[in-house]
């Protein structure tokens, strides 16, 4: 299925990394979903430029299953038809703030709940209650947001980095059972980005130290990594599925 053909839904896609992969795929002609939890405002803002045929700003914590099942009936009949491709970017309250992380003897497990809840358990709830309708259309892209700090992690983020990394691995054992329906899921990992909220706090010399240990020598941008975002769900990637793509500028080498 061609990108001008697919209904996106993209968790947290009212700012940040979100707002950027919202924008290319309304640049490559689809019809999006701008989920939202608080920021209203702001996805309402970016629904309204598209016009409502192209888009439409809907709340739900993804970590709530009836609230995931309600903004996806919305969302078919909003636009006529159900999702077809699912981008799980929403992010638990977090800032990379390497200094304010908690140290090994200060971690509580609270802390792993509510990254696990907010990474693995969202989407699961956008996957599964998005299942019917992908089967109905016979097509389905899922596209899990990553991080390549389970790979090198420079900053020990204990609880982003473990929910991250059993995100990895649902996205490999769901790639192998709905392989059969015409279902792919892959994961695109980027590192720091510049800018985002969650990388507001992160200081201006450490994007320089990241940016002088890439190949390129710069910092990713969000709207770099969202372009992988739209290789997974195009007929480019249509034999791609159960990968981890990193969009880093090179620092990391699979």
């Amino acid at each position: 299925m061609n990108i001008t053909d697919q209904i996106v839904l993209v968790t947290g896609g009212s700012r940040g990394l979100g707002a950027a992969v919202v924008q290319a795929f309304l640049g490559e002609g689809a019809r999006v979903v701008i989920n939202y939890r608080n920021s209203a405002d702001l996805a309402g803002e970016i629904a309204s430029a598209a016009g409502p045929d192209r888009a439409v700003a809907l709340q739900a914590d993804v970590t709530d299953p009836e609230q995931v099942q309600g903004l996806l009936a919305a969302a078919q009949e909003h636009f006529g038809a159900p999702v077809t491709t699912v981008v799980n970017n929403a992010l638990a309250d977090f800032s990379f703030n390497g200094d304010a992380r908690s140290k090994p003897g200060e971690l509580e497990w609270k802390e792993f709940d509510t990254q696990f809840s907010g990474s693995v358990r969202g989407a699961l709830n956008t996957i599964q209650l998005a299942l019917p309708g992908m089967r109905t259309a016979g097509f389905g892209r899922v596209v899990n947001i990553g991080t390549n700090l389970f790979q090198n992690p420079v900053v020990p983020y204990h609880d982003y980095t473990a929910s991250k990394a059993a995100l990895l691995a649902l996205t490999r054992t769901l790639a192998v059972d709905l392989g059969p329906e015409n279902i792919t899921v892959n994961m695109v990992s980027g590192g720091l980005l510049r800018t985002t909220d969650a990388s507001a706090a992160t200081p201006p010399d450490v994007f320089d130290y990241i940016a002088s240990s890439t190949p390129l020598r710069r910092v990713t941008t969000p709207e770099e990594l969202a372009d992988s975002v739209l290789f997974f769900s195009s007929p480019w990637a249509r034999c791609v599925t159960g990968q981890n793509l990193v969009v880093d500028g090179g620092l990391v080498m699979n």
